[in-house]
């Protein structure tokens, strides 16, 4: 008995030091003092509230069910202690400011603590101790440090229909505080500013407008809504089922038609660039998701699809023809198809690391080709091409982002008709025998060379078609548009949305793509939260959001075997 509350208290110790220097780390590198002039939920609840918090949250989490063996008031316990715990490093860092900060000020010689952590103000000792004194404020967050611990609990002890619920109206209440701005505006739009102004305060939800949704969809997560909806819905006859998808996808069609026109011009930008790596992503995911060929070199294609839309359509110097946009288009996917035939000849025999080390360094040679001064004559060099006329169709010229919305939709629903055709086709299981084991498939008869050259090439013409878009919708192209962060930006939203899945596509450019840019707000902070959610997606979905069946059985097969591998061996 005695060495297991030994063993239960270095367990609560170690998460909760853990968690106490998570929280550490984010406030002296200024996030959560940053953070905290964007409120959430009225002033009471900001997003530095959220960051300070994140710590003993987690760690109340990770106790919890470290100790699942035990009573649940005990591992509610373990958590509440867990959760103060964390505060200990905080409130040492409130004294440390107290004496080198704020009793050091005016003084001559003295150790200068902010010369290094400029981060540690006076006003974050205010945050911290919620504005009570150092000794009851470290008192109270000390304890309310010990309350977000057994929130952290709550996550593992609650049944599964209050789980649910309290997690879907947390995210509901904060996502909605989090993208205040981009919903008041789409509410500004389709309704009126009077209920604009009844739902957010001063770029924050207002708290009785808060408490309503929270109620809501806690109800909606409690009475399990959604899944009663998907039951049904199984056990509909199939003629039923046929009539409702078809009335899905007309409801589908109106909503995409009718949303640039609803959230505005912002908003219409972010959707255009959405769809730009809907196109990218789908034609990189024949390479990588079905073929299983690791290309880091994507964005070269999407060069030359660009340069070759601003060549034939430019009105300046370097313009070498009058040829409209839907005229050069055609051009545009032709070169890119040729040039991924070009790439795909030397890198045959190349798998794995290596093949992604030879494109890489063929997307940075076009890159820095595209720099040079020798192809200036052709291309324009560091100054680009310029005077690249807008599309127009029917004499109307799409030089709005609502406008060139709907083109990039369409290029986006092309691809991924072709990608779903592709993939059920005799095509599209030799790229997956392929991705499996190239040996087996080569003995069983398929050819790997075409194999190769075909997934190659229809890759790249999806990204040059992504590329003529772009340059027809900026109508100035430069070389410093087309760096290694796109490749890699595609790669990522395959493996977060699902490899292989074409609806994990669209997921992972919504997530990779839409959040950041709808977090602009945040300045450089946007990408530390890109990757804080990459972190936590692949440590809690490693096989995406929205896998391919084949790969997330694969996955989940394998974690499970690794998990009685485990258990085995603590038994």
């Amino acid at each position: 008995m005695i060495k297991t509350l030994q063993e239960n208290f270095r367990i609560i110790l170690r998460y909760g030091l853990l968690g106490s220097v998570i929280a550490l780390y984010l406030t002296t590198i200024g996030i959560v003092e940053t953070f905290a002039q964007r409120n959430l939920v009225g002033t009471s609840v900001s997003l530095g509230h959220v960051f300070l918090v994140f710590g003993a949250v987690g760690a109340g989490f990770l106790v919890t069910r470290a100790m699942k063996e035990h009573s649940a008031s005990i591992a509610a316990a373990a958590s509440f202690i867990t959760g103060m715990i964390t505060s200990i490093l905080l409130i040492i860092l409130t004294l440390v400011i107290q004496v080198f900060v704020i009793q050091a000020a005016g003084q001559e010689r003295v150790f200068e603590l902010r010369s290094m952590f400029v981060n540690l103000s006076p006003s974050l000792v205010e945050f911290l101790t919620f504005g009570q004194g150092l000794v009851l404020g470290n008192l109270l967050f000390a304890l309310f440090s010990g309350l977000m611990g057994l929130i952290g609990s709550s996550f593992v002890l609650l049944p599964e229909n209050w789980r649910r619920a309290w997690i879907n109206s947390l995210i509901w209440v904060l996502g909605l505080g989090l993208f205040s701005e981009n919903v008041a505006q789409i509410v500004r739009e389709l309704f009126s500013s009077s209920l604009n102004k009844v739902l957010f305060t001063n770029k924050a939800l207002n708290p009785v407008a808060a408490i309503v949704i929270f109620v809501i969809t806690f109800a909606i997560g409690y009475f399990g809504i959604n899944k009663k909806t998907r039951a049904k819905w199984e056990q509909m006859p199939e003629s039923r089922r046929k009539r409702g998808r078809t009335v899905l996808i007309v409801l589908s069609v109106v909503f995409l038609l009718v949303l640039p026109w609803t959230v505005g011009l912002f908003l219409s930008q972010a959707l255009f660039i959405i769809g730009l790596y809907v196109m990218m992503g789908l034609g990189l995911n024949i390479v990588v998701g079905y073929a299983g060929l690791l290309d880091l070199g994507y964005v070269a294609f999407f060069a030359f699809g660009a340069y070759t839309m601003g060549i034939l359509t430019s009105t300046g110097p370097l313009g070498r023809s009058d040829l409209t946009f839907w005229t050069a288009l055609p051009f545009a996917v032709l070169v890119g198809v040729i040039w991924g035939l070009l790439l795909g000849f030397p890198v045959l025999r190349m798998r794995g690391d290596y093949l992604a080390i030879v494109t890489l360094g063929f997307g940075e040679i076009i890159r820095i080709l595209a720099l040079s001064n020798w192809l200036a004559p052709l291309e324009g060099g560091a100054q680009g091409v310029l005077h690249i006329p807008h599309p127009k169709i029917f004499g109307f010229a799409m030089d709005s982002p609502q406008s060139m919305y709907y083109l990039v939709v369409l290029g986006a629903v092309l691809a991924a008709f072709v990608t779903i055709r592709l993939r059920d086709s005799r095509l599209g299981r030799q790229w997956m025998a392929m991705r499996e084991d190239e040996d087996v498939a080569e003995a069983m008869g398929i050819n790997l060379v075409q194999t190769k050259l075909l997934a190659f090439a229809i890759g790249a013409a999806f990204s040059a078609m992504s590329g003529a878009i772009f340059a027809a919708r900026l109508g100035n192209i430069f070389p410093h548009s087309f760096n290694i962060l796109i490749s890699i930006n595609a790669l990522s939203l395959i493996i977060v949305g699902g490899m292989g899945s074409i609806p994990g596509v669209v997921v992972g450019a919504l997530i990779l793509v839409g959040l950041p840019e709808m977090l602009r707000e945040f300045a450089e902070y946007r990408l530390l939260m890109y990757g804080i959610l990459l972190i936590v997606m692949m440590l809690v979905k490693p096989e995406g959001f929205l896998p391919e069946a084949t790969r997330k059985r694969e996955l989940r097969s394998g974690k499970e075997q690794f998990s009685d591998q485990v258990a085995r061996s603590e038994s």
